[in-house]
């Protein structure tokens, strides 16, 4: 059954790359409703959580609807697709998710403060019926049918803190919290200078990314060994959510990043002859004939 939060929640933060400060409240919101954002500074304007809505993809996903932007919104939406939820108001005061510790924890602490309620209306899956592959300059990413929703990705690296790094987990509730949603952002410290010039990661800080030198991680220990392919699954969680359904397939990306990402999202979308809708009722009883 489709799901809902129990009750409202509340945070406040920074946003990574304008540095304002903004504060965020989830919404329990009606069936069928989807994840809608809500900009408070502008008479509640509505951006839905959809790929037609992307904008830009540089260093994070930005939304934008009738001129109004909405940047950085993978971490949320990567934690309301991680833990089942379908019909979320994302009500904020500013053009910035706050990047809080630079991972989706936060968001599924939130999440778990306000508890998860069942609806009275069938989830709707988007399950893929044939293989796809996209490529971009020795990067790609693919999906192919699956009964349920899997991700490999794999990552390759110069840096001697990353290097090759592969993980292959199906996605539930319990596996994202347990293996994703503590993930951090990451950057080098020697493309902060030209990043700002750029005016972007202007909250960036030691707090809210894992932060590298040329050699080593500079402010503390990982949270796990591969936590950089970790947060890559993420970030692909939260970009692929903007299909609209949950997704039944087997994602592979490989040194994939946000363009990717959506560009798959996209091509699920306007593309029926690769995926169908399926209720939930006749996806479980598919499952059992597997």
């Amino acid at each position: 059954m489709q799901t809902r939060l129990k009750k409202p929640v509340k945070v406040s933060g920074v946003g990574l790359h304008t540095g304002c400060q903004v504060s965020l409240v989830l919404q329990p919101a009606p069936e069928d409703t989807g994840i809608v954002f809500r900009r408070l500074d502008l008479q509640n304007f509505q951006i839905e959580a959809l790929r037609k809505r992307v904008s830009r993809v540089v260093l994070a996903t930005t939304l934008m609807k009738k001129g109004v932007m909405l940047s950085t919104v993978e971490h949320i939406l990567s934690a309301l697709y991680g833990l089942g939820l379908d019909n979320v108001y994302i009500d904020i005061d500013s053009l910035e998710v706050p990047i809080m510790d630079g991972s989706a924890l936060p968001f599924v602490e939130m999440v778990s403060q306000a508890g998860i309620q069942e609806q009275d209306k069938e989830r709707t899956f988007l399950k893929v019926q044939k293989p796809i592959c996209l490529k971009d300059n020795g990067k790609f990413i693919s999906i192919e049918p699956a009964s349920s929703f899997q991700i490999s990705y794999e990552i390759d690296f110069t840096h001697p803190m990353i290097g090759h790094q592969v993980l292959d987990l199906e996605i539930t509730s319990e596996s994202y919290k347990r293996e994703i949603a503590f993930a951090r952002t990451f950057g080098f410290y020697a493309e902060v200078e030209d990043l700002r010039k750029q005016g972007l990661i202007r909250g960036g800080s030691f707090d809210n990314a894992v932060v590298l030198s040329e050699t080593e991680i500079m402010n503390g220990e990982l949270r796990s060994p591969d936590e950089f392919v970790r947060h890559k699954m993420l970030d692909l969680i939260g970009d692929i959510s903007l299909c609209g359904y949950p997704l039944v397939g087997h994602v592979r990306a490989y040194k994939a990043g946000h363009a990717l990402h959506t560009d798959l999202a996209t091509t699920l979308v306007r593309n029926p002859s690769l995926c169908c809708q399926v209720s939930e009722s006749k996806l479980t009883s598919q499952a059992v004939n597997f």
